[in-house]
């Protein structure tokens, strides 16, 4: 099980030093769950300060496709490894609407998954937005965006860079509005997923860890992770809130 904190633009250094040591001080209970933090780039430092020595993963919130160059506020992979990240997100809904990521969410999963060193895990988020899911067409727009998004990735080395990439549904419709997925309609896309990576991948289309986002909360998650094809959570506001972490966290390890 995996759980991942987005920041998105929120957080402080205080809140640095209070999630850690909350989940310092239930570091025994949650061994089994993997835990990853993605705060803003600016913060990224403070949190190795405060929990470097701890086993949680520092991620980002997003990477440039490019090594260098001439791209003013953005951050390569390269530089976000001088700050210890070992984790990032790619495609999540509001790069893909407010900052036209889509078309670049290809180059930047390869980017990513073609380098070993630094070696990185990508989570690559999906998901369908309010008028497509009333249209019926979900299905078609996670194919199409995977699709996409996998197409500058060579399947002849698939073993090497999947062992390093996990899936994120996250359906638009219930990001920070507080309308959550069913466990059900969560698990049916997950489903879909899953099948749609076995008849792509094969056998290496089963061990990609693939997580639910959208307004996931202490109350809901343990319903969610329960589900078959749901190895894990990423937390948009919740995580902002420690002990509500926490709780998260806990039902992921009640889910193994």
């Amino acid at each position: 099980m995996w759980v991942i904190a987005n920041w998105k633009m929120n957080g402080n250094r205080a809140l640095c030093e209070q999630l850690a040591e909350a989940l310092r001080s239930r570091q025994d209970d949650l061994q089994s769950v993997r835990i990853a933090v993605c705060p803003p780039a600016v913060l990224l430092p403070q949190w190795q300060q405060v929990a470097g020595y701890d086993d949680i993963v520092l991620g980002a919130q997003d990477v440039n496709e490019h090594g260098s160059g001439a791209h003013t506020g953005e951050h390569s992979l390269q530089l976000l490894n001088e700050t210890g990240v070992s984790l990032v997100l790619i495609g999540h809904s509001e790069r893909r609407s407010y900052y036209g990521d889509s078309p670049r969410v290809a180059a930047k999963l390869a980017t990513v998954l073609k380098q070993s060193a630094p070696a990185m895990t990508a989570v690559l988020c999906v998901g369908e937005s309010a008028a497509e899911r009333s249209a019926e067409t979900t299905f078609v727009v996670i194919e199409a965006q995977l699709t996409e998004a996998l197409s500058e990735l060579p399947l002849a080395t698939v073993e090497q860079w999947a062992s390093r990439l996990i899936i994120a549904y996250e359906p638009v419709w219930a990001i920070g509005t507080g309308v959550t997925a069913s466990p059900e309609q969560a698990q049916e896309v997950h489903q879909f997923i899953r099948s749609w990576l076995t008849a792509k991948l094969q056998a290496t289309g089963t061990k990609i860890p693939l997580l639910y986002g959208g307004s996931v909360n202490a109350e809901n998650a343990s319903a969610l992770f329960a589900e078959a094809d749901i190895d894990g959570g990423l937390i948009g506001g919740a995580s902002l809130d420690p002990q509500a972490f926490v709780d998260i966290c806990s039902a992921a390890t009640r889910s193994e």
